[in-house]
């Protein structure tokens, strides 16, 4: 490299490299296993649109039939590579105070074949919308932050139709779990494959299970669990609503700090705890905006006590799984797969958990080994995949490589086509 730049392409291949071999032993012949690593970087490449079609194009396949095959046929278990992605994520980035934090994401698709897809709010889109939604763990310690687990959330409107799930690659006889029993069951995982986590962090949709919160209590897991301003809590003079709680809290208790560094500097917010009845140290915890007196609401769990700032942190940390969704979408295409059945789902989300979490351990890594100057911010996600793309990867097709898919995609266009024409004119 030249002078002043401490960027070294060749420890990122190695990086790849291991990443890649960690889940070779994963796949019972070599072709899916070569595919698999290329599928990968397609995952991690600058294409504007991610999917089987244009991924096969960019690493040099002549059709996206094997990269289909590979999501939908190829013998693999993606769940087995999941737990790799998992370890891959502790090992690299292990903090002993890390937080686990659950939410959901949607996907918008359209039609009704889309495994487990149906008309339902997602965040996405802030909105109801015809959409798939998938709830995520995401491991966030000092070092960085990856997804370490997903679970797709089948609805009832898919669980009472045993021929719908069949047909969609499900359990022909699927028990409806509710997003906070899908956290559990990922919290669970994690905790019985040997780690440890202090804390888990939640929206209300995960704060206001009871049923979760009692689980992670007999686990003596501590947990800073967002809540309803209507959510209510015992004290020691009755139950009472939380907005109304907040309404007793003296002047003198609320503390000014900062829920963690953004992109614009710190989020400082003023917090104040109330004491509730409960197992260990149980509390609910206030947040108010300085300047809008907007107030938000968490129930908190510990063990043993611990002071205010740490609360505030497991608070903070929550937005990190914000931080994995738009880099995951943005840079590792968790929301391109254009697939119908379960396995395949899994198998694209999971590689592109994979992907994403290269990213964040390459960023890792550079941040322990080089301090930035200060006209340097330190290297982003983003900027990691551009330079990993242009200096690592650098795929280059000839002409007749880029003319031979404009043939098969006019041809498979012109099928499709024919076939659309048909089925019309059988229904005139």
């Amino acid at each position: 490299m030249a002078a002043g730049h401490s960027i070294d392409p060749v420890r990122w291949r190695q990086s790849f490299e291991a990443v890649s071999s960690r889940i070779a032993g994963r796949f019972v012949r070599v072709e899916p296993r070569r595919r698999a690593r290329r599928l990968i970087l397609g995952l991690l490449s600058d294409l504007p649109r991610k999917n089987c079609w244009t991924i096969a194009e960019w690493v040099g396949e002549a059709t996206p039939h094997g990269m289909q095959h590979l999501l939908c046929r190829a013998s693999w278990d993606a769940d087995a590579v999941r737990d790799d992605v998992r370890e891959y994520v502790v090992e690299h980035l292990h903090d002993p105070d890390a937080v686990l934090v659950v939410d959901e994401t949607g996907d918008l698709k359209k039609g009704i074949h889309t495994v487990g897809v149906q008309r339902q709010y997602t965040g996405t889109a802030e909105r109801i919308e015809n959409a798939q939604v998938a709830v995520y763990m995401v491991y966030t310690g000092q070092r960085g932050h990856a997804a370490v687990d997903r679970e797709l959330y089948v609805p009832r409107s898919w669980t009472s139709d045993p021929d719908r799930c069949r047909v969609a690659g499900l359990a022909e006889e699927p028990i409806f779990a509710t997003k906070p029993e899908l956290a559990a069951r990922m919290i669970a995982r994690f905790l019985d494959a040997g780690h440890q986590s202090a804390w888990v962090a939640g929206d209300e949709v995960y704060g206001g299970n009871a049923n979760l919160r009692t689980t992670l209590e007999g686990r003596g897991i501590g947990y800073v669990l967002a809540v309803a301003c209507s959510h209510e809590a015992t004290t020691g003079v009755g139950k009472l609503r939380a907005d109304v709680l907040a309404k007793k809290v003296p002047k003198r208790s609320w503390q000014r700090l900062s829920a963690g560094a953004g992109a614009k500097g710190h989020r400082f917010y003023e917090w104040a705890v109330v004491d509730l009845t409960g197992p260990g140290t149980s509390q609910l915890l206030i947040r108010r905006n300085p300047s809008t007196s907007e107030l938000a609401f968490y129930r908190c769990y510990s063990p043993m006590p611990v002071p205010l700032s740490k609360l505030v942190r497991v608070a903070g940390s929550r937005w990190r799984v914000e931080e994995f969704f738009q880099s995951g979408k943005g840079l590792a295409g968790l929301d391109e797969h254009q697939v119908r059945r379960y396995v395949s789902w899994s198998r694209w989300v999971t590689l592109a958990m994979l992907a994403h979490a290269f990213l964040a351990v390459v960023r890792a890594d550079e941040h322990t080994r080089h301090t930035p100057s200060g006209d340097l911010v330190p290297l982003t996600s983003n900027e990691i995949q551009r330079l990993f793309i242009a200096l690592v990867v650098r795929p280059v097709h000839d002409v007749a490589h880029r003319l031979g898919w404009s043939h098969w995609r006019r041809r498979h266009q012109a099928r499709s086509r024919a076939c659309h024409y048909r089925r019309q004119a059988a229904l005139a």
